[in-house]
């Protein structure tokens, strides 16, 4: 019974402050998208988003990007997407309302050359190895998050990595090319929401589950 009590108070102090208790035990698969609403997601500012369901999927109507209520440190993050051309999917994003100075974004794009803002890239960071994604269809995300270390795998295979606390220096990366990041990334925040973003393409997600980790 205490225990109980301990858990609504806890949940209660989390919504005065603005954030959703955790959506998963750790360790354990739970679906971000039920595939029949918006529950659990919001636009950057914490209204309603403007996204639209249908059949099961997530879609871009405008209006910007959507937010999980949820923040999240470590886990596994895994869903489908289908894109006319550009979107992203952020993740530990502190403030969804400046997303491009407090989240990281892994690339949703159609098919391209290998380089920092090419489908599967970590955006302005990490190229990926390959270009893996299929045109036109379904595509596959995995996206594993743990302390310092992110790992994209698309469509079965893994195509980037990546080591935070290598980026020591605002605005550079390890290899001595520029970045758009005003702080250093091994300094950020490792734990913050997920977003889906409205780069003004069609774009639908599907299957959206994360399985929180230690």
């Amino acid at each position: 019974m205490k225990n109980l009590v301990l858990f609504a108070l806890l949940a209660a102090t989390s919504s005065l402050h603005g954030q959703a208790p955790a959506a998963a035990p750790v360790g354990e698969w739970t679906a971000l998208f039920n595939g029949k609403d918006l529950s659990g997601w919001t636009d950057a500012g914490g209204g309603a988003s403007k996204w639209t369901v249908e059949n099961g999927t997530l879609n871009r109507l405008g209006g910007g990007d959507i937010w999980t209520k949820a923040r999240f440190g470590n886990f596994v993050l895994d869903l489908e997407y289908k894109t006319t051309g550009n979107s992203g999917v952020f993740i530990r994003t502190d403030d969804p309302k400046n997303n491009v100075q407090t989240g990281i974004e892994i690339q949703v794009e159609n098919p391209g050359d290998p380089d920092r803002h090419s489908v599967g890239a970590i955006y302005d960071l990490v190229a990926p190895s390959k270009n893996t994604a299929k045109p036109g269809e379904w595509n596959h995300y995995i996206i594993t998050v743990q302390g310092p270390k992110i790992t994209v795998e698309l469509n079965g295979e893994t195509i980037t990595t990546m080591d935070l606390d290598r980026w020591t220096e605002a605005g550079k990366n390890p290899d001595g090319s520029g970045n758009k990041f005003k702080q250093a990334l091994k300094d950020w925040k490792r734990e913050g929401h997920i977003g889906l973003q409205d780069h003004g393409a069609q774009v639908s997600y599907r299957n959206i589950r994360i399985k929180p980790l230690p």
